[in-house]
């Protein structure tokens, strides 16, 4: 056998031969869990970093409730309730009518004012009829002096040449005076006659006073008979009228029921004192109502409450003890949505989820002392 083809013992202390491989495998391993341990860390540096930088922008909060208005509702008449139009939680829109109050009273009261309108204008026309005899009477008055000047200074001159007796001056001036007397008291008559014209004896008839409260009468008459019909003042919700009934007596002013306005709706959200240093109105807000999860409203800051709510309870909590534990107060913040949709009705007091975009992010800079 050749030499060349002759196997060579093998040491008893050799290593066992290795693939070439293996070394190369084990170090890509390494690197690769090392490049995780470095990767993995930075990744959530990077992250919680991101997350700092724009978490201050956005403010949110879960205590919020949506709010409408409630108007009492209420008759500016009293009488009998003889017609109701509605039922309870029914949706009515502005003008409606909701009841009726027994409209009789009001009618006659009505008929009433009218005759003593007519009774006004008919006394004016007679007042300025009275005024036209008096000047009349005044005139005539007038003549009735001149003529009697006339004959006392022709008996004084007959008199004076002796043609004429004493007695017959004496008449003459005796009449003089008494139509002097009666001219005097037909002027009297004239002012009091334009007195009672309001001092115009060409006023029109329904420009004098008496005329003028008659028709204010009638106006309150009317004004009172209209009011025997109530109607909605708003759109809204008819809410608390179960038992209003046809028969019921209602009085002036009484409420009794409540419409809930549903055009006008608000969100109060009590932010923590801590949350609103960039909160200002005008700043734009996304609103989620627990009613409607997959919904996003949009509306705006209205206002920012002028108080805390502990500040103007009833009963104001006291600090000034020994046992005071400082707690986070919470301030009212009106939100107004300037989106709402008809099909997605909304109820006064829902629980509602706020978030306001405050347009302020952090920086660097504020890690530097």
């Amino acid at each position: 056998m050749n030499a060349e083809n002759k196997v060579q013992p093998t040491p008893a202390n050799a290593a066992p031969a290795q693939p070439e491989l293996a070394v190369p495998a084990r170090s890509r391993g390494r690197s690769r869990r090392l490049g995780l341990m470095i990767s993995l860390p930075l990744a959530l540096v990077l992250a919680g970093g991101y997350f700092w930088l724009s978490g201050g922008r956005y403010v949110e909060t879960q205590d919020a409730q949506a709010h409408q208005p409630r108007v009492p509702i209420s008759s500016n008449v009293s009488g009998l309730v003889t017609q109701v139009d509605f039922h309870n939680n029914q949706r009515v829109q502005k003008g409606a009518v909701l009841f009726k109050v027994d409209p009789k009273p009001f009618q006659l009261a009505v008929e009433q004012a009218e005759a003593g309108l007519s009774q006004a204008r008919l006394k004016v026309q007679q007042l300025k009829a009275a005024y036209g005899a008096a000047v009349t009477q005044q005139k005539v008055a007038a003549d009735q002096v001149s003529f009697e000047d006339s004959q006392l200074a022709r008996q004084d001159a007959l008199a004076k040449r002796g043609a004429a007796t004493q007695e017959a001056l004496d008449q003459a001036r005796n009449a003089d005076v008494v139509a002097k007397g009666q001219l005097a008291t037909a002027k009297q008559a004239v002012a009091s006659a334009a007195a009672a014209l309001n001092g115009n004896p060409d006023i029109a008839v329904d420009d004098h006073p008496t005329v003028r409260a008659a028709l204010a009468a009638l106006d309150s008459a009317k004004f009172n008979l209209s009011q025997a019909t109530v109607r909605a003042p708003a759109d809204g919700i008819v809410y608390k009228a179960e038992s209003f009934k046809p028969g019921q007596y209602v009085t002036t002013g009484a409420s009794v029921f409540t419409l809930v306005e549903t055009k006008d709706v608000w969100v109060e959200a009590d932010f923590k004192e801590t949350q609103l240093t960039h909160v200002k109105p005008g700043q734009a807000v996304t609103v989620t109502f627990d009613l409607y999860p997959n919904h996003v409203f949009h509306g705006t800051v209205s206002s920012i409450g002028a108080g805390t709510g502990a500040e103007f309870a009833l009963i104001p909590a006291e600090n000034a003890t020994g046992n005071w534990v400082k707690v986070t107060q919470r301030i009212p913040t009106t939100i107004h949505l300037t989106d709402t949709e008809a099909s997605l009705p909304l109820h006064s007091g829902m629980s509602a989820s706020v978030s306001v975009d405050t347009g302020i992010t952090r920086s660097l800079g504020n890690l530097i002392p």
